[in-house]
């Protein structure tokens, strides 16, 4: 692709910001190892490419939701530590083993899936025993945890298996001093004493996620699981903005103005004619919509910079296309409209657009869709 080349629009991925937030978060976590999470293909920035920047910048393991998600890495030519952690009974248990990619395990049913796949595969899983403890989404619960390792350790001494890790995952991570928080934390403590003291030697135990790997640090243990704070977007507002934590936004979306035109007052403008022009003033056609990832529910609130200053979305958002008022400016077609990015021009952030649609910057950048063509640099 020609990437000086106007396109309708594209959204850039700045690979050496994400290699210095990966730097940045293992220095706050400077005692364990980072594990780059690349799930739904890297929070819509690009998993391959992405992983391959997290892995230069010295992550050691990446994370993947779904089996299908960590095969794609690896049949890509990435190597080194893999996991996944989303399975459904009849998943790829087999491609995964033979592949070396560590599988999460939070109940029977799933250990017996994955130790008959590795007999079948004349090969030894390595899983991991996730833990409940208090999320209440995937892992086992503390009354079934004593089943779940006695088996998991005979398949181990049996031979085939290897259980490489004991994990969890909090619930609150990204609200500072929630009590739930010191709990999981405890409960995940005495689940992971249980198991060793039934014999489990894991290479790495690990409950951390982007917020806790930033501002609870008695959670690191062996390794912290970084998602959305790789990509430079903070975990939540209340924690503090990217530069607090010296991390800058990966993203930036753009696309090129389709039409600049002159309209009287009074003008309705797009589905429903929520908005309508209070003098007569120029309008800009921004050529992405829903069908792009751009919520609807931004209508009438979402910022654009335009022409060096900032606009708000007028109307309804379309499914391909939205309007904004250019209060008289007349840029030319092709100009640039900036939806967010890191801000060095005074554009909007992906956290601004979270608020104008009433949800979290990880939905924002992870929903642009596949029509947006992702440009890479600093390759």
């Amino acid at each position: 692709m020609n990437e000086t080349a106007p396109l309708r629009a594209r959204a850039e991925i700045d690979l050496a910001a994400l290699r210095a937030n990966v730097r940045a978060l293992r220095a706050r976590a400077a005692g364990a190892e980072l594990m780059a999470v690349v799930k739904s293909d890297a929070y819509g920035h690009g998993a391959v490419p992405c992983a391959r920047a997290a892995l230069e910048a010295g992550a050691t393991w990446l994370g993947t939701a779904t089996p299908q998600e960590a095969l794609a890495l690896r049949a890509a030519g990435l190597g080194g530590r893999v996991m996944c952690w989303l399975w459904t009974p009849g998943g790829p248990w087999r491609e995964a083993v033979e592949a070396d990619i560590d599988v999460s395990v939070s109940g029977m049913w799933a250990l017996r899936e994955v130790t008959e796949a590795a007999t079948a595969a004349g090969a030894v899983a390595r899983i991991q025993l996730k833990a409940d403890t208090g999320l209440g989404r995937n892992g086992c619960q503390p009354a079934d945890w004593p089943e779940l390792v006695s088996a998991a350790r005979a398949a181990e001494e049996a031979g085939t298996v290897r259980i490489t890790g004991l994990w969890s995952h909090f619930a609150c991570a990204d609200e500072p001093g929630h009590p739930s928080i010191a709990s999981q934390l405890d409960v995940f403590r005495d689940l992971v004493a249980y198991a060793e003291k039934a014999g489990v030697r894991p290479e790495v135990r690990h409950i951390a996620n982007s917020p806790a790997t930033l501002t609870v640090p008695e959670s690191h243990f062996d390794l912290v699981r970084t998602g959305i704070a790789m990509y430079g977007i903070s975990p939540s507002p209340e924690l503090g903005t990217p530069a607090d934590f010296g991390l800058r936004p990966v993203m930036t979306l753009a696309a090129s103005v389709a039409l600049v035109k002159r309209v009287p007052a009074g003008h309705g403008i797009s589905y429903g004619h929520h908005y309508t022009t209070p003098a007569e003033t120029t309008l800009g056609l921004v050529p992405v919509g829903y069908a792009d990832g751009i919520p609807r529910h931004a209508s009438g609130r979402g910022p654009v910079l335009v022409a060096g200053r900032l606009r708000t979305v007028a109307g309804r958002v379309a499914m391909d296309q939205f309007v904004v008022d250019l209060e008289g400016d007349e840029p030319e077609p092709g100009a640039e409209a900036v939806l967010f990015g890191p801000g060095d021009r005074g554009e909007p952030s992906a956290e601004d657009w979270a608020v104008a649609a009433g949800t979290i910057a990880y939905e924002i950048v992870t929903r642009i869709g596949p029509r947006v063509p992702r440009i890479h640099l600093n390759r």
